[in-house]
C-alpha cells in the first residue's frame, strides 16, 4: 500500500484577525444591506479567530477586475507552491530526480499552462515528471487528490507523487456581488497551500508509518447547485445552499457506511476523523450524522479556527496535525471531504504503530 511520507503547509504572507476582516466587510456593505448588523454576526459565528490572505486587507477596500485577481493568483501560487514543493522534498529527503509525477490541485484561479509547469520551471525540476492538474473539486480537492495518488502509487509501487493544492479563495471577493453567499464566503475563505508526497510500498521510507489503505469517490446526482462557482464578468462569485448542513447531515451517514462495509470496516472503528471542516454547521452534520462527540472533530475545529476555510488545502492542514500528534500507536482513520458536484471524497488511513514495527 502506498505511504504518506510528509505533509508541508504553506501559509498566505498576510494574517489577519477575525475582527479585522468583519470591519473592512461592514465598510464595503453596509449601505446594501439594511439589516447588516445582524447578518454581521456570521463572522462570529464561524468560531474562526486568524485567516491567511494573498493581499492585505486594504487590497480589498478597492475594485479589482479579473484581470488583476487572477494576475495575483498566478504569481502567489507560483511563490507559495514552489516553497512548499521545495520544503516537501527536503523533509521527505527526496530528490528531485525521484519525482514521477505531480497532481496539482486549486479552483480559485486560472492558468494555462497550469501552475504545476511553472513550479517545475521555477524549481528546475526534471522535464519528464507527469502533470496531472486538477481543476473544479473545490473543498473536496485535497480528498480526490490524495485518492488519485494513493491510485497512482498502486499502479505503480516505485514511484513517487507529489500533491500540491493551493487556493486563494480571497481573490474571488466579490464587491458588487450582494447576495448572501458572497458575504457568507467572505467570513469563511482564506488562503493556502499544502504539498503532500506519497511513496509507493517499493519506493517509501516507511518510518512515518501512514499508509493510504483505500479510497471512496461519491457524486450526488443532480446537484450542481449545492456548491460550487458561478463564472461571470467580474470572475468567480461564490454558490452556496442553505441546505449544505442538512445535506450532510442526511447523505453523509449512508455514504461513510457503504465504504465501511466495501472495506469490512464500521465507524466505531474510525480512531481519527481527517476531516475538512469547511465551516461550524458543517462539522456540527458530521458529528450528529456519524454520532461523534466533538473530541472526534477538535483538530478540524482548530484549523477552521487557526485558518478559516482554504477549500482543497485545508483536509491536509487537519492531516499534518494529526500525523504529528501520532502517539505511535497502531490506529486508522477516515480523511473526508465534501466539495461541488456535489460529491464526497473519502481515504481509509492506517497507521503501523511502534509494537508493530
Amino acid at each position: 500500500m502506498p505511504f504518506v511520507e510528509c505533509v508541508i503547509t504553506e501559509n498566505a504572507p498576510y494574517k489577519v484577525r477575525q475582527e479585522e476582516t468583519e470591519k473592512v466587510v461592514e465598510k464595503l456593505f453596509s449601505d446594501k444591506f439594511q439589516d447588516i448588523q445582524r447578518l454581521m454576526k456570521v463572522f462570529k459565528n464561524t468560531e474562526i479567530q486568524t485567516r491567511y490572505f494573498a493581499a492585505p486587507l486594504e487590497w480589498f477596500e478597492k475594485e479589482h477586475g479579473l484581470e488583476e485577481k487572477n494576475t495575483k493568483y498566478v504569481t502567489e501560487a507560483v511563490r507559495m507552491g514552489s516553497r512548499a514543493v521545495q520544503r516537501c522534498m527536503e523533509e521527505s529527503k527526496t530528490n528531485k530526480e525521484e519525482i514521477e509525477a505531480i497532481i496539482f490541485v486549486s479552483s480559485s484561479g486560472m492558468a494555462t499552462p497550469t501552475i504545476d509547469a511553472r513550479i517545475m520551471n521555477e524549481l528546475d525540476l526534471p522535464e519528464h515528471i507527469k502533470r496531472i492538474p486538477l481543476w473544479g473539486l473545490g473543498c473536496a480537492g485535497g480528498a480526490a487528490g490524495l485518492s488519485r495518488a494513493h491510485e497512482y502509487c498502486l499502479a505503480y509501487p516505485e514511484a513517487k507523487v507529489l500533491l500540491l493544492c493551493i487556493e486563494l479563495c480571497s481573490l474571488t471577493l466579490q464587491r458588487g456581488d450582494f447576495s448572501k453567499s458572497n458575504l457568507i464566503g467572505t467570513s469563511l475563505f482564506a488562503d493556502g497551500c499544502a504539498c503532500t508526497l506519497v511513496a509507493g510500498e517499493q519506493a517509501a521510507n516507511v518510518q512515518g508509518r501512514l499508509r493510504t489503505a483505500a479510497t471512496y469517490s461519491t457524486l450526488m446526482p443532480h446537484s450542481e447547485d449545492v456548491m460550487g462557482w458561478e463564472v461571470k464578468d467580474e470572475g468567480l462569485h461564490v454558490v452556496f445552499s442553505r441546505d449544505i448542513p442538512s445535506i450532510v447531515e442526511n447523505w453523509l451517514k449512508p455514504n461513510v457506511d457503504s465504504f465501511m462495509k466495501k472495506i469490512g470496516k464500521t465507524v466505531e472503528d474510525i480512531t481519527h476523523f481527517v476531516a475538512h471542516p469547511g465551516g461550524k454547521k458543517v462539522l456540527g452534520a458530521y458529528e450528529t450524522s456519524l454520532q461523534f462527540d466533538q473530541e472526534k472533530t477538535e483538530t478540524s475545529r482548530k484549523v477552521l479556527a487557526s485558518y478559516g476555510n482554504m477549500s482543497s488545502p485545508t483536509v491536509l492542514y487537519v492531516l499534518k496535525q494529526v500525523m504529528e500528534n501520532w502517539q505511535g500507536k497502531t490506529e486508522q482513520g477516515l480523511l473526508t471531504a465534501l466539495g461541488p458536484g456535489f460529491c464526497s471524497e473519502m481515504l481509509w488511513l492506517e497507521w503501523k504503530g511502534d509494537e508493530g514495527a
